[in-house]
């Protein structure tokens, strides 16, 4: 199930200035009167996975014999044989496309044998139904997938049943994902890498992990070649459904031997276990139903704990960063602080270009509210290649709309317009509809002390 994070990754920029109170369409009117069409990416340019062989171990077997609620598995479950898979309901017309490229990704970088099918005898099915029909059922995902049902009606009376338990599987024959179809183009494909991958593989999440989908921090959206790694290995024909955490351990040896050579020779990370409490504090702070100060409080606990901990790793920079971002509408010296702590922690860290680019969105409008704009831009340029690499549209937006408003402070107006229109091709995609590029445009020009 994908759990949202909203208040960390929309990456809502104005906590760092007074809100403006006009009309949303106000400062779109000074940019272009007609949106671009949307943008698309084009080939995946996953990073090849470089970790250890004993950390990737130790990862499998936490990610495929617990569930995100911190239950045991008994026995390790996948599909057997080939996977058919079916689409459903009401479906956008970014979903197939996104689909597509999905499918050949997993064929070819995980060696899964799935395709796609009308077959209502499916092995997966991806119905595409409304948000708030999704939330009526869990309030807080986006998407979700459950085992031994093929639609949402199904669900609601197999749930009643007990059927509906990943717990009780041997193996995995059929099951649903659901997927919001008035979601933007980025949502919606970001539920079907993570939502798709769940239900092939691991049914848990870890936040020791860096580079990965299968991590509740939501940096990560589309499918990394760790996750892919994790795929191939839990596909590999050295395994079975049914087998024990015991049984499965004694496998992988060999088989990370041959997927994974490098890693005999790494050295194992050995990070700690993430608390529950950590855990807690996060979710608190960063998702929905907390008071402003409440999210504050809460940020704070989690980087306490971190502290405590000692840790030096990923964690500790996130706690820095869901901190900074509580912090920036009340205090935003202090939040320009823990977000600069924040990316020092990363910039010494491997496998953590993408939340470094996330922080450099902070800081740099940071650096803009006080008109520094060549201060801001060195901050942008690193972080456009990274956004693309890994084709989060709305990242690579809102930087591009932050590096036109650098240029607008420098006098250079006219490339300042060329960019902030490259920049609406993207938000197209990772914010959907009109209304909401426009806001964005808003948003982030609201920062400019020049626009007043």
């Amino acid at each position: 199930m994908r759990r949202r994070l909203v208040a960390l990754l929309l990456l809502a920029l104005s906590g760092c200035v007074p809100a403006s109170h006009g009309d949303v369409a106000a400062r779109a009117d000074a940019g272009p009167s007609a949106l671009p069409p949307m943008k698309i990416f084009a080939s995946p340019q996953p990073a090849a996975p470089a970790i250890s062989n004993a950390d990737l171990t130790r990862d499998f077997l936490d990610l495929m014999f617990k569930l995100e609620s911190g239950r045991d598995l008994r026995v390790f479950t996948r599909f057997e044989g080939p996977v058919s898979l079916r689409v459903t309901g009401d479906v956008p017309p970014s979903l197939r496309p996104d689909l597509s490229r999905l499918l050949g990704r997993l064929r070819r970088e995980a060696g899964i044998n799935i395709r796609q099918t009308n077959d209502p005898r499916a092995n997966i099915t991806i119905e595409a139904v409304s948000g708030a029909a999704i939330r009526r059922n869990l309030p807080q995902a986006a998407c979700f997938v459950v085992p031994n049902v093929s639609s949402l009606d199904e669900y609601n009376g197999a749930r009643r049943a007990g059927f509906t338990s990943w717990a009780r599987l041997e193996t995995r024959t059929k099951l649903s994902i659901f997927v919001p179809s008035d979601a933007s183009p980025q949502e919606l494909r970001d539920c079907l890498h993570e939502e798709l991958a769940q239900a092939l593989g691991p049914l848990n999440d870890l936040y020791r992990l860096p580079d990965s989908v299968f991590n509740d921090d939501n940096v990560h959206t589309v499918l990394t070649g760790y996750d892919m790694l994790i795929l191939r290995i839990a596909y590999s024909s050295d395994l079975r459904s049914g087998m024990t955490r015991g049984e499965v351990a004694a496998r992988l040896p060999a088989i990370l031997r041959r997927l994974n050579p490098a890693g005999d020779g790494q050295q194992a990370s050995n990070l700690s276990e993430t608390p529950s409490s950590w855990r807690k504090a996060i979710h608190t702070a960063l998702g929905p139903g907390t008071s402003p100060a409440g999210r504050r409080n809460a940020a704070q606990r989690a980087l306490n704990i971190a502290e405590r901990a000692g840790w030096q790793d990923h964690r500790r920079a996130f706690a820095h960063y869901a901190l900074g971002r509580m912090l920036a509408p009340t205090d935003p010296q202090a939040a320009n602080r823990n977000l600069a702590q924040a990316d020092a922690l990363y910039a010494r860290l491997p496998r953590t270009d993408l939340h470094r680019a996330y922080v450099a969105t902070q800081l740099a409008a940071y650096k803009i509210t006080q008109g520094d704009a060549e201060a801001a831009e060195l901050l942008i340029a690193p972080h456009i290649a990274t956004a693309s690499q890994y084709e989060n549209a709305t990242l690579l937006s809102t930087l591009l709309l932050l590096q036109a408003e650098a240029l607008d402070l420098r006098g250079q107006r006219a490339q300042a317009r060329s960019v902030r229109l490259d920049s609406l091709g993207w938000a197209r995609y990772g914010y959907g509809p009109d209304w909401a590029v426009r806001a964005k445009l808003e948003e982030v020009s609201a920062l400019n002390p020049a626009n007043g």
